[in-house]
């Protein structure tokens, strides 16, 4: 069986996905699932089943 294939995304792409708001960089919820491949509501459900997994500034 061959090795599975990662898709790099460019470091452009995620820097137009970085928004400046009141001084704080932030990523929309909907731009980091499109980065993981996954719906929006697949990456929220994962983070709120693993909040200890996520850093106290990951979400607001």
């Amino acid at each position: 069986m061959p090795p599975a294939t990662k898709a790099v995304v460019s470091p452009e792409r995620i820097e137009r996905s970085i928004l400046l708001i009141r001084a704080h960089k932030v990523m929309l919820d909907g731009d980091l699932a499109t980065l993981y491949g996954v719906s929006t509501s697949h990456l929220v459900r994962a983070v709120k089943r693993n909040l200890d997994r996520f850093p106290s500034d990951f979400m607001f």
